[in-house]
């Protein structure tokens, strides 16, 4: 029985440059944290080596310290092999990044520079480095090259696969490239999220969450492989630190906003992990509008990351809510001409939104000062 843990995109070393404050840090440190996490899951499967599928580097050029800490972590996991393969961030175009990590390699890394099989306990892994960003071809087509009689063949590779392509990249990987090529199994890195292209060729998506564009926890791979010809038994193991949540709520009049935004949220444990996006869509009256907005500045320190985009929220008209910012005087004239202006179809979406903002800010100071 052949076990090995498959992961790609780690991405060690992005900036996270949409974020401020002592964010970017923290993620950057649960990237370099999540090799640790490869680690333990290896053991803990049973699996006998590590394979990383391109990307383990954000850049061509990541900072030294960023190389000398990652191969710090994979030696300190001696007792796994682990097979790191140049992807399109870190490709084989980044010479003085492959040539520092031949020359510092701790003795359990093996360095998938070229397309010779790598051996790894009674495997052998066939590699299809990226030679470039955008090789325009396929690389995996070298991977039907002979092994040795009575291994098990995994390919690892990096690229998109029919319309899975991360970047937007054109596909160049054919779907059925492990069948093609005799492989028993073939890890690919490049898309984010994990997914399933058949029963031999799996994207193990990244070990650690790095945008809102994938709903399913980070994990990495476990592949059992009972032998040549062997349909691979392929396992999700849980790897990610941060939780990245997107939400899209259709708020509708006389719903109670706290309760409603209650029930998108993660418990209170998992928040200070947690980095939320809510896009609030329907409609609600200026005192429900006001009462979701004191509802999310109550929670949103609790979290990593909150943000709540209410541009797509409509106004409910509700001549109450007109009477509590003032009945008459300028005031009241205001509050009319900005409801008509976010109830103006002849205006665009923008227009209209910044005017339902403005009334719902006024709705907000009149009620202070009642």
């Amino acid at each position: 029985m052949i076990r090995v843990l498959h992961s790609s995109d780690l991405h060690l070393g992005k900036p996270f440059g949409r974020f401020g404050g002592d964010l970017p840090a923290l993620l950057r440190e649960a990237r370099y944290l999540s090799l640790g996490r490869l680690a333990a899951a290896a053991r803990e499967g049973g699996a006998q080596a590590v394979l990383l599928a391109g990307d383990t580097f954000d850049a061509e050029t990541p900072s030294p310290g960023t190389i000398r800490q990652a191969l710090q972590a994979i030696r300190e996991a001696e007792d796994l092999t682990w097979v790191l393969l140049p992807g399109n961030h870190d490709s084989l175009a980044a010479t003085d990044l492959w040539r520092r990590i031949a020359a510092e390699a701790p003795p359990n890394l093996r360095v998938a520079t070229d397309a010779n099989p790598i051996a790894v306990d009674g495997a052998q892994i066939l590699p299809a480095p990226c030679t470039s960003r955008r090789p325009g071809r396929d690389l995996t087509a070298t991977l039907d090259r002979p092994t040795e009689d009575g291994a098990v063949r995994i390919g690892l590779a990096h690229g998109a696969v029919t319309d899975f392509s991360e970047e937007g990249d054109a596909a160049v990987i054919p779907p059925d490239r492990a069948e093609r090529s005799g492989l028993d199994y073939l890890a690919l890195g490049d898309w984010h999220g994990q997914r399933r292209i058949g029963p031999r060729l799996w994207y193990s998506g990244t070990p650690e969450a790095d945008s809102f564009k994938h709903e399913a926890q980070a994990a990495a791979l476990l592949v059992e492989i009972a032998g040549p010809g062997a349909v691979p038994s392929v396992t999700p193991v849980p790897t990610g630190d941060y939780t990245w949540l997107s939400a899209c709520r259709d708020f509708l009049p006389g719903e109670h906003p706290g309760d409603a935004l209650t029930a998108l949220l993660p418990n209170a444990a998992a928040r200070r992990k947690t980095l939320f996006n809510l896009l609030a869509t329907g409609r609600m009256s200026l005192a429900e509008r006001s009462a979701l907005t004191a509802a999310i500045a109550e929670v949103e320190d609790d979290f990593a990351w909150f943000d709540a985009d209410l541009s797509r929220l409509g106004l409910h008209h509700d001549v109450t809510d007109l009477d509590r910012i003032d009945r008459a005087g300028a005031l009241r004239r205001a509050a009319e001409v900005l409801l008509d202006e976010a109830q103006n179809a002849d205006l665009n979406g923008e227009d209209r939104a910044i005017a339902e903002a403005a009334l719902s800010l006024l709705y907000g100071i009149a009620s202070e000062v009642a």
